[in-house]
């Protein structure tokens, strides 16, 4: 958390009492009116306040111990000398205007700290009168005004538009729309709409074009199941869905800009681009040079099945994993037309939260995103949430021939887009995901990673606590449970017969002394910690520079949980969506973050000087095997690898 007050504040106090004691009295020797002394003692201790609030809190001086000390003394020097010939030959005491200085240093300060405490108290106070004790999950108070505004679409433009918001892209000419400081250009398509013949089929790019076409309203959302904690089922829904948005500064874009492409949350069967959390508003205001892109993929059924034992299954060879090839398409047409929005195709870093981060993995893995980005930053990414074979989609694809009472691809073909969505909401529980083929995509990701299949790649790798709680918020109880079970059901396949006699003996004595789906979930979300902690290990030895980051920040609402939802509100700013999700986001910890994300994207050590935000200390992110531990509003560096697990086994076998 920030300091009210530090050193430096104390020392410009002394340099800003000098000039309002010098202002006063050189005007008032000059004759000059009440009035006129007051506006000379105000105008020249502001200027140079703001002087030397540019000296002390320079990099220069902060960045060393030495040239801060030498700075204070100098200052203090200065004063020494200003009050002596402010007393000796105007006959002003300078210690009275320091007085007051000081009186506003620390008056100022606490008097805002009250204020944000009353402002956060009632945050909260609203917060635990809609959520209670959090126990029924994410509750959305949705407005319909809202719903309408959110779920207008784009058209094409006959005639004038502003020319001061419209970027010409290969694929057409996009005006987009001013939000505060930003432009948004909003509900681009990235590729042909996977609808018609198209369903089940590869993304296909567009065709070249003139046209011109609003870009100030997010595309339909994909069809997607829709869990009880999930906003996204107030969007609009299409087998369409294939656009992505970026955000920019208003200023005149500068090209070179470097992009953050953000990959949405949602376990593969839901999301989008459009949730709040997700909001690159505010971001992009705070920080103008950087270029933010954001974009939906196929879910479900529609983006992750295999249909090869299907009769006239052979004419859809890719459906297996058409939710990564559409990722694929989003960031190839980012590279080919970031540069109209002014940013560097040759600098983009991923941002992935959950499903979003586990695909970022993949396709750094796999070689098929080779050059597409250079840096990704994996928040809660899980390779074993991955099939690694196609078994579990081609059983998918028979449950859904049942549901559907279909035998053959013309038939599933010809199916309404919302018979398909309701066999989805059924069948929710076969999981959808990713499979790890070996062809495409490496049968063992680990492995792939060791071996430096990412090479090349910068990685910041993102652990939350409390994530568990999370999914429970979003899946509802029911769907929840079933996740777990199912977790802990496969986990024996990963492990020897001892660590799998450790793992039972483990969930039998945590049954004892809470219940069996508690015990089961406390295991899961060991067992998901130590995945993502491979990954960090694996790619460390396969020559990737690493950064691991540890989320432990305490939630508001313990039955809420604080995971990827707080963490991806940090990120970004938006501390209005994580109200929405029933907590409140510290301000400071969020503008750390933001600063050494921006600092990771730019390419920048990751690392803060003194008061580089203003009253946070400085400090350095080291890189793996050290973590930047995230508690309590607080960052420090430490070794993580003791405090996963409480099943020695498990601890081998991922650190193997």
């Amino acid at each position: 958390m920030k300091k009210l007050f530090t050193v430096d504040d104390f020392m410009i106090a002394f340099i800003s009492a000098m000039g309002y004691g010098f202002g006063a009295a050189i005007s008032k020797l000059w004759g000059w009116s009440e009035l006129g002394c007051g506006a000379a003692s105000l105008a020249l201790g502001m200027a140079l306040q703001a002087i030397i609030t540019k000296i002390a809190f320079s990099k220069t001086v902060q960045k060393s111990r030495k040239n801060r000390i030498i700075t204070y003394i100098s200052i203090f020097l200065v004063f020494l000398v200003a009050h002596t010939i402010s007393v000796l030959w105007m006959g002003v005491s300078l210690l009275d205007y320091l007085s007051e200085e000081f009186l506003y240093v620390v008056a100022f300060p606490i008097l805002g700290f009250v204020l944000h405490l009353l402002v956060r108290a009632y945050y909260v106070w609203r917060i635990r009168k809609r959520y209670g004790d959090g126990s029924k999950g994410y509750v959305f108070d949705v407005k319909e005004e809202d719903i309408e505004e959110v779920n207008k679409q784009n058209q094409a433009i006959y005639g004038e538009y502003d020319n001061s918001r419209a970027v010409k892209t290969r694929t057409g000419i996009y005006v987009g729309e001013k939000y505060k400081k930003t432009v948004a250009y909003l509900g681009i398509p990235y590729a042909k709409p996977p609808v018609g013949e198209l369903r089940w089929k590869a993304p296909e790019p567009l065709p070249a074009s003139v046209g011109v076409f609003e870009a100030k309203n997010f595309g339909a959302s994909a069809i997607q199941v829709e869990h009880k904690g999930s906003i996204l089922k107030h969007h609009r829904q299409s087998e369409d869905c294939l656009t992505l948005n970026i955000g920019v500064a208003e200023q005149e874009a500068e090209s070179k800009k470097p992009v953050l492409v953000l990959l949405h949350n949602g376990d593969f069967t839901y999301g989008g681009s459009v949730d709040p959390l997700l909001s690159g508003g505010d971001f992009v205001a705070r920080h103008p040079d950087i270029v933010l892109v954001s974009f939906n993929y196929r879910l479900g059924i529609f983006g992750f099945i295999d249909f090869s034992e299907v009769p006239g299954g052979e004419a859809c060879p890719d459906a297996l994993n058409l939710g990564l090839l559409d990722q694929i398409a989003a960031l190839k047409w980012i590279k080919e037309n970031i540069a109209a929005f002014g940013g560097d195709p040759e600098r983009i870093t991923v941002l992935g939260f959950d499903a979003g981060a586990t695909s970022a993995l993949l396709l750094a893995a796999s070689g098929q995103a080779k050059g597409l980005f250079q840096k990704a930053f994996l928040f809660n990414g899980i390779p074993v949430s991955a099939n690694e074979t196609p078994e579990a989609s081609r059983a998918l694809a028979k449950a859904l021939l049942r549901e559907t009472q279909t035998a053959t691809m013309a038939e599933l073909l010809q199916l309404k887009t919302e018979t398909l969505k309701d066999a989805a909401q059924r069948l929710w529980r076969n999981m959808c995901a990713p499979t790890c083929d070996g062809t495409r995509f490496p049968a063992d990701v680990y492995r792939a990673c060791q071996e430096g299949a990412a090479s090349g790649i910068d990685f910041i790798i993102g652990i939350p606590n409390h994530e568990a709680q999370v999914l429970r918020s979003f899946l509802g109880e029911e769907n929840y449970e079933e996740l777990i079970y199912s977790a802990v059901a496969d986990m024996p396949r990963y492990l020897d017969d001892p660590t799998a006699g450790e793992v039972q003996a483990y969930i039998e004595a945590q049954t004892a002394a809470s219940t069996e789906l508690e015990a089961k979930s406390k295991l899961a979300e060991q067992w998901f910690a130590l995945s993502i902690y491979r990954v960090a290990v694996k790619l460390a030895e396969g020559g990737n520079n690493v950064h691991l980051m540890y989320w432990d920040e305490k939630p508001l609402i313990e039955n809420l949980g604080s995971g990827t939802v707080d963490a991806a509100a940090a990120l970004l700013g938006n501390g209005e969506a994580l109200r929405m999700y029933g907590s409140v986001m510290n301000a400071d910890l969020s503008e750390t973050l933001q600063a050494l994300l921006q600092k990771f994207v730019n390419g920048d050590a990751l690392q803060l000087y003194q008061n580089e935000i203003k009253g946070i200390d400085g400090f350095d992110w080291q890189a793996f095997p050290q973590a930047l531990v995230v508690s309590n509003g607080k960052f420090r560096n430490e070794l993580l690898i003791d405090r996963f697990t409480e099943v020695n086994g498990l601890l081998d076998y991922m650190v193997q």
